[in-house]
C-alpha cells in the first residue's frame, strides 16, 4: 500500500512539473480558458495562482494532495477488497 501511495504522490508531482512546463512556455501566448481549467482541476494549488508561490512548494503541495488522495481511494479499496 505504501508503494501505491507513493505512485500517486509521484504523478502528483510529475502533473504540477507538467503544468510549470507548460505555463512557462505558453506565457508570452494566452493559454485557453480550457487548459487553466484543467489546471486547477488537476492541480489544486492552482486555486491560489494570484499569490507568489515558488515551484518547489508546488510541486510539493501537489504530491502532498495526490497522496492524500491515494491514500482514501487505497484504502476504500482494500475495504471492499475484504468485504468480498
Amino acid at each position: 500500500m505504501k508503494h501505491r501511495i507513493a505512485v500517486w504522490a509521484g504523478i502528483g508531482f510529475l502533473i504540477a512539473g507538467f503544468w510549470a512546463v507548460y505555463f512557462f512556455q505558453m506565457a508570452p501566448i494566452t493559454a485557453s480558458e480550457r487548459m487553466w481549467t484543467l489546471s486547477r482541476l488537476t492541480c489544486p494549488i492552482a486555486f491560489f495562482g494570484s499569490y507568489p508561490i515558488r515551484l518547489s512548494w508546488v510541486l510539493l503541495a501537489n504530491a502532498a494532495t495526490y497522496a492524500l488522495v491515494g491514500l482514501g481511494v487505497e484504502t476504500l479499496r482494500r475495504q471492499l477488497k475484504h468485504a468480498n
